[in-house]
């Protein structure tokens, strides 16, 4: 790997976990600013819980060595959680304040998945 590589890597994975384990908090303790949001997307509240503890799991399992099926899983996550974000916003016609967070933090995502170490990718066997 590059020593570029290797700081993109990091860099977007730095952002990353501290994007995700901040908003997961924040919807973990449902900050008022979430709830409020949460209903006016016209999602159910209790939504905040579940999304707050994936995502603080998730950035445990970037974050950890080895194990890259489950960092699989979690970019996974990461990327549809985001993307529908995005696409909710789109769907309530917030405009770019609402955008740009998650938008961030899928540019992210792809960027520290693409960007991963080799002893951070699964091996696929070729049949």
């Amino acid at each position: 790997m590059k020593k570029r590589d290797k700081i993109l890597y990091w860099i977007a994975t730095a952002w990353l976990a501290l994007g995700m384990l901040s908003t997961g908090i924040v919807q973990l303790i449902r900050q008022k600013e979430e709830t409020v949001m949460m209903e006016h997307l016209g999602y159910p509240v209790y939504l905040l819980t579940l999304l707050g503890i994936w995502k603080i799991l998730g950035v445990i399992a970037i974050l950890i060595p080895k194990y890259p099926l489950l960092k699989e899983w979690a970019y996974a996550g990461f990327f549809f959680a985001m993307s529908g974000a995005i696409f909710s916003h789109l769907a309530s016609e917030d405009g770019g304040k609402g955008l740009f967070g998650p938008s961030l933090l899928l540019v992210l995502t792809v960027a520290s998945w693409y960007f991963r170490p080799a002893d951070r990718k699964m091996i696929l066997a070729h049949q």
